[in-house]
């Protein structure tokens, strides 16, 4: 049995904690909302971000992050990315050397650029930052339904006992050493959800919808590869997986709020009807600065940065897309 903290009171933070709780861990609840406090403990659910699931009585939830961490052999950090740095810093002088924190958080850094477990890195020398991802929305873990993931660590041993540490017969984890390439698929699908979601709020197609999840992985990639992350990452669960989950699925609030702007709605309209952070925005700045820094054509994205914060019309960036330069699938292939 390991002794573990969850930094986050939202609707994953809630699934993994009951998850964990499951495979018979110690395992307490942080918020540093006191009002996200006193509910969870006094209903044993979020009754917003993931209403029906109950968090049975030996989980602990509390406010103190000093207890919540202290003696932890795992932190799981499922802050919203926004509130990593800030969450990270909190845990000066709290923790262990080579403390493993796992961060489930997907986004990039505005500004800085960082992924989120180079922000963890940066505020926590010495921690061993690690990542879980992969296709697993919050509303079908808390139910048990089947779920794959990947976990990201630096070294064999860890990634094992994080494998070990999750795993049961509903949720699969691999292990990979390409924490980059896991941070970044796991960031950047986000942004390609809300074009998919656009094209649902435009009307269109299952057409459309697999172009762009088939040319949204290759952006993704491209980048990725760029800066340093597997291929083969990008057609895994952290890549691919994840990228047809969050497209396709109406539990994400990416496509979701990318719909909502498909019917003609403001990116700050959008985001206040879905009433969740939609992470995909602030990576799609992200993203771009990457492309620009690397060199890397990411034309999907592109718009979707246009559309967002230019002003410009949903259906035009499709137009735009489908009449760009013609050119091969794949650049790399020779005729013979």
């Amino acid at each position: 049995m390991s002794k573990i903290a969850v930094l986050g009171g939202g609707g994953w933070a809630i699934a993994l904690a009951v998850l964990l709780d499951d495979n018979k861990h110690d395992v307490t609840i942080w918020s540093a909302l006191e009002k996200e406090v006193q509910a969870l403990t006094n209903d044993r659910e979020n009754k917003n971000s993931l209403p029906g699931i109950i968090i049975p009585d030996t989980i602990k939830i509390t406010g103190d992050i000093d207890s919540a961490v202290k003696d932890a052999d795992m932190i799981v950090m499922a802050v919203a990315s926004s509130f990593v740095r800030k969450t990270s810093a909190l845990l000066k002088g709290k923790i262990k050397d080579n403390q493993v924190i796992v961060n489930v958080a997907k986004g990039i850094e505005d500004g800085t650029l960082y992924t989120m477990t180079d922000i963890i890195e940066e505020e926590l020398p010495g921690c061993n930052a690690c990542v879980l991802s992969g296709p697993s929305h919050a509303e079908e873990v808390g139910r048990k339904i089947p779920t794959t993931v990947v976990i990201g660590a630096k070294d064999l041993e860890t990634a094992k006992y994080i494998q070990e540490t999750v795993s049961n017969n509903y949720f699969r984890a691999y292990v990979s050493p390409d924490i980059i390439g896991i941070e970044l698929g796991g960031s950047l699908k986000n942004v390609i959800a809300l074009a998919a979601g656009a094209a649902d709020g435009l009307g269109f197609g299952d057409n459309t919808k697999a172009a762009l999840i088939t040319r949204g992985i290759k952006e993704i990639s491209a980048l990725g590869i760029a800066m340093g992350g597997h291929a083969r990452t990008f057609s895994g669960l952290s890549g691919i997986g994840d990228l047809i989950v969050t497209c396709a699925s109406m539990h994400s609030r990416n496509r979701r709020a990318g719909i909502l702007i498909g019917q003609g709605k403001s990116l700050e309209e959008a985001v206040e009807e879905v009433h969740m952070v939609v992470e995909g925005a602030v990576s799609a700045k992200a993203a771009l600065a990457l492309a620009k820094k690397y060199n890397v054509e990411l034309p999907i994205i592109e718009q979707v940065n246009e559309v967002l914060f230019e002003g410009k019309p949903a259906k035009d960036a499709v137009m735009e897309l489908m009449n760009r330069q013609y050119t091969s699938e794949h650049v790399d292939m020779l005729w013979k």
